[in-house]
């Protein structure tokens, strides 16, 4: 199963230092029924970006706790095992959940496929959405337009064999 880890760069440093994702369970995000209910989509394609957009979001919240942190969105696609990874049955509807799982960590990073990582040019709206987010939740429609902006950036791929040159090139800007 193809699960996505929402990341800030630090995290995705100290991942790459351990070798492993996690040293625990942790929160994820996948295709689960309740994202197909919400989705109303049979194309497997279509529901994993849905997942994959949800755990960009979750990288903005890790942001958003993280003010050293650089402001761009981290998110590791990992392959583990069908059982590995559980939705909870009570939150697979709540929109806030959508997708969520939680995955019996330690995942060793070598079983990563890819590291999608905001562009240079996505750091200042992410950067406004981390500082809006708060008020966004709590109903201000004009904080919702900010993180809806950094909505707006597509992820970038990257192979996992780049992460110790998108570690370097963070660690410069």
């Amino acid at each position: 199963m193809r699960v996505y880890v929402p990341l800030t760069l630090p995290a995705l440093a100290a991942a790459h230092r351990s070798g492993a994702l996690g040293q625990d369970s942790f929160d994820a995000y996948a295709v689960t029924p309740g994202l197909r209910e919400w989705y109303v989509s049979d194309d497997l394609e279509e529901l994993e970006y849905a997942a994959l957009n949800r755990a960009a979001q979750a990288s903005l919240r890790l942001l958003a706790c993280d003010p050293e942190a650089p402001r761009v969105r981290v998110v590791v696609a990992v392959d583990v095992a069908d059982g590995a990874a559980t939705a909870d049955p009570d939150r697979s509807l709540d929109p806030a959940a959508l997708g969520e799982v939680r995955v019996a960590g330690p995942v060793p990073l070598t079983e990563a496929a890819a590291v999608h990582v905001d562009a240079e040019d996505a750091r200042e709206d992410v950067s406004a959405a981390a500082d809006a987010l708060g008020a966004a939740d709590k109903g201000d429609d004009d904080a919702r337009f900010v993180v809806d902006g950094a909505e707006d950036h597509e992820l970038l791929w990257f192979a996992t064999q780049e992460i110790d040159t998108l570690l370097g090139r963070a660690s410069e800007g």
